[in-house]
């Protein structure tokens, strides 16, 4: 399919609007277990109703590392402070250029100044991959794993 003829996608049809959200005073360690809970890969770090950073799962493995106590760690000496983050209707390819040439995976989606949701280099990429419908019938492949 041509450029041309791709639907105009934008990151308010693949954010995730059930963000994951924390103060800045919550413990590394407790942020990690919500966010493995939640199976996400970043919380957002709030401050009543603004967004003052994100703590990622790079951020808690370089915590880890660090040998610092992590339940008592806050996520505020952790985490990015005052994230990039984009609009509803920004387009997914300009999210994913934002996201590879500023290095970062999960981009909080704002609206003003309230969050929407959060948008992931794996949300982006899934939008990008359209597999070919499984004919009846046909194989898998291989055998199941057991």
């Amino acid at each position: 399919m041509s450029e041309d003829h791709r639907r105009v996608v934008r990151i308010s049809e693949l954010m995730n609007e059930n963000v994951l959200s924390a103060p800045p005073e919550t413990p590394v360690a407790a942020a990690a277990a919500a966010m493995v809970r939640e199976k996400v890969g970043s919380a957002l770090i709030m401050q009543g109703t603004f967004l003052v950073g994100i703590l990622t799962e790079r951020d808690v493995v370089r915590a880890a590392a660090s040998g610092e106590d992590l339940t008592t760690a806050p996520v505020s000496a952790w985490m990015t402070r005052d994230p990039q983050s984009a609009a509803p209707d920004t387009l997914a390819e300009e999210a994913a250029q934002l996201m590879f040439r500023n290095g970062f995976r999960h981009l909080p989606v704002t609206e003003g100044r309230h969050v929407r949701g959060v948008v992931s280099l794996r949300d982006l990429f899934a939008a990008r991959i359209r597999r070919p419908a499984r004919q009846p019938g046909a194989s898998t492949g291989g055998e199941p794993v057991r």
